[in-house]
């Protein structure tokens, strides 16, 4: 009750940075015209990439899957728009380091024509797992950014006990604005797709978490979850990272999400305003992911806003259509600028988890040189997870890695709040992003060996059991050899030999 009257905030540390919102928050979504080709990369989510099951020169419709996911953390890939595969090749990735990515290259006929989804009857009227499975058919990951298969954690309703399903519609990083005008303008499916969630993980309420700095999106979704009183809409203040899952479970429930744990531990399930939506689209319309909504922005774009991008649309295209660049951008960001990653091409394709396509002009972006640390502390008051950014820092720089696990490294939300901060400008979380990123190949090549030497074991054993089968087989063979044959009895007669003849027998 305390908390609900002064509305004190429940998190600790986090930042503020300016918004840079309001110009692409002010117009309505964009619907882009049709690229001439369309690139989809088969890794858009956590876990292993998709399969291509389309090979050149095949047809393909809008919705149709051209990728399947080899295992459950992974997603399928669809067609974003109808037309033919023209190639299956290596593309630049949407990533830093500018690595090659295998995409499928589809060249649109310019009637973007739909499967046919044959979907039928109430989604209510279906079984959880059902429901899930579906979701996991239509390749719906994180929206967020997170990109983590969607179906994996609609899938926890079977294991845990979940009370609440929380809707995360903060949208801290500045500026992006795509879930701010997705809720304005589809708060009755966001609701709807909310509702669904609860259905299938069987939760108690569904709670719809916004910013107070978006108090059209807050009026919009209280009108649309008005009629179900177990859909609620609460209002968070404004501060970064309150989008992090773990902050905005503590600032509405109260209950702090433990060291390692995730967010199951304490009965709550967390998904992106973008994620429902798209989850919502699934399971009323049969359609799988193949679009989303991307902010356009930053001080180099004629025209910020909102566009409803096809998923694998060159980033270009996206520019072109909000009047293209003023000058030439400082700095090119896929995502925000806290937690996105810098682009080297315009010619990369948007992703599923694509947020955002920034275009800083140079007064945007801050003064990236180095100086000594001056001992401020200034990175352990913002850091919403209670860490010591510098001491992990300092060991990771030096290839410390557990002794940056002794500082908490696992628990880092690489969210930047310490590196917007810092007065000496330390590229703190890109040492974090180096030590979690070896960490990773450390443990995937420990897996790897393990792996190798599993398969080893078994064919040595396989190798070792065929030989003792020979063996075996050969003794059989030899002892049916070595077996005594059993002398006739001579037949009885009334015949009396002499003794001579006795002696010769």
């Amino acid at each position: 009750m305390l908390r609900g009257l002064l509305k004190l905030p429940q998190v600790r540390g986090g930042v503020h940075p300016v918004g840079h919102k309001d110009r692409s928050a002010a117009l309505h979504i964009l619907e882009l015209p049709l690229p001439e080709r369309l690139y989809l990369p088969l890794r858009q989510h956590a876990g292993a990439d998709a399969i291509p099951v389309v090979k050149v020169g095949d047809k393909v419709l809008k919705g149709q899957m051209v990728a399947v996911a080899p295992s459950e953390i992974s997603a399928p890939v669809h067609a974003s728009s109808s037309g033919r595969v023209v190639d299956i090749a290596e593309i630049m990735a949407p990533h830093p380091s500018g690595l090659k990515s295998t995409a499928i290259i589809i060249e649109t006929d310019g009637e973007d024509r739909w499967i046919d989804t044959g979907v039928s009857g109430d989604p209510y009227d279906e079984e959880p797992l059902t429901l899930a499975n579906r979701v996991a058919n239509a390749g719906i990951v994180g929206m967020g950014g997170a990109i983590f298969p969607a179906a994996v954690k609609l899938k926890q309703g079977t294991r845990h006990e979940i009370k609440t399903v929380l809707v995360n519609g903060s949208e801290c990083e500045p500026f992006l604005t795509c879930d701010d005008r997705l809720m304005r303008e589809k708060a009755e499916e966001i609701v709807e797709g909310a509702r669904l969630i609860r259905h299938i993980l069987r939760a108690y309420k569904a709670v719809i978490a916004i910013e107070d700095n978006k108090p059209e999106a807050i009026a919009a979704m209280r009108a649309a979850a008005e009629p179900y009183g177990m859909v609620e809409v609460e209002a968070v203040p404004s501060m970064y990272p309150m989008g992090s899952a773990k902050q905005l479970i503590q600032e509405i429930t109260g209950r702090e999400v433990p060291a390692g744990a995730r967010s199951t531990s304490v009965g709550v399930l967390v998904h992106n305003v973008g994620t429902v939506y798209a989850i919502h689209q699934a399971l009323t319309y049969g359609r799988p992911l193949v679009s989303r909504i991307v902010t356009v922005a930053g001080g180099a774009i004629n025209r910020p806003r909102n566009v409803n991008a096809l998923v694998g649309t060159p980033v270009q295209h996206l520019i072109d259509a909000c009047g293209g660049l003023n000058g030439d951008p400082a700095k090119l960001i896929l995502g925000g600028p806290m937690m996105g990653v810098p682009l080297l091409s315009t010619q990369v394709p948007t992703i599923k988890g694509a947020t955002g396509v920034l275009a800083l002009a140079k007064h945007e972006v801050p003064r990236s040189e180095a100086s000594p640390c001056i001992r401020c502390a200034s990175c352990v008051e913002a850091c919403p997870m209670g860490l010591l950014p510098l001491e992990m820092a300092a060991r990771s720089r030096a290839d410390d890695f557990e002794g940056a696990d002794d500082y908490g490294l696992r628990d880092c939300i690489l969210c930047g709040s310490c590196a917007y901060v810092c007065p000496s400008h330390i590229p703190l979380v890109q040492y974090f992003q180096y030590a979690k990123g070896e960490q990773d190949a450390k443990r995937t090549a420990t897996k790897k060996m393990d792996y190798t030497v599993e398969l080893s074991l078994a064919k040595q054993a396989r190798i070792d059991a065929e030989k003792a089968a020979k063996a075996a087989e050969k003794a059989a063979k030899k002892a049916a050899k070595k077996k005594p044959v059993t002398a006739t009895k001579p037949a009885e007669t009334d015949e009396i030999k002499s003794p001579s003849e006795e002696e010769s027998v």
